[in-house]
């Protein structure tokens, strides 16, 4: 089970250079149901993930490059790219900076996974998360790859 909610930044009040970061590219193969291919620096996985926004079932599955050179002729949307940093934050929970480039260029996100549903709307995010876009369904990923930003 994922537990996540997502933020808009419109900018990042320290610097990233010295954090985690990793090179993320991934597309759709089906929007509905949702599964997906990404590419994490040197690691394929495909993703399956149920309906909903912030607690939906999900599940991965590790491939090799020939694997996921062959599902990536089978995609239904464009490539997303974006860089994602990792930030420790209070609680022990970690805030998933994305910086998107190419067509979603601008826009960056911050993810917050949580080990409960109770711990998610407990929590306080900081001053810097920005709008809270938890429930908006323009935001998830596959809308991104298919639509852009929204307007």
């Amino acid at each position: 089970m994922e537990i996540e909610k997502k933020y808009l930044a419109t900018s990042i009040p320290f610097s990233l250079d010295c954090l985690k970061s990793k090179k993320i590219s991934q597309c759709y193969i089906s929007v509905d149901p949702t599964i997906r291919i990404r590419q994490s620096d040197q690691e394929y996985i495909l993703t399956v993930k149920g309906s909903g926004l912030i607690c939906r079932e999900e599940f991965e599955l590790f491939l090799t490059h020939e694997q996921y050179k062959k599902l990536l002729l089978k995609a239904e949307t464009p490539i997303l790219y974006k860089t994602r940093y990792f930030v420790p934050i209070e609680n022990s929970l970690t805030a998933e900076i994305d910086i998107y480039q190419g067509n979603l260029q601008g826009l960056i996100t911050i993810e917050v996974e949580f080990q409960s549903v109770y711990a998610s709307e407990t929590f306080t995010p900081p001053l810097w998360f920005g709008k809270d876009v938890s429930n908006s369904f323009e935001y998830t990923n596959s809308n991104l790859c298919l639509h852009g930003i929204p307007k």
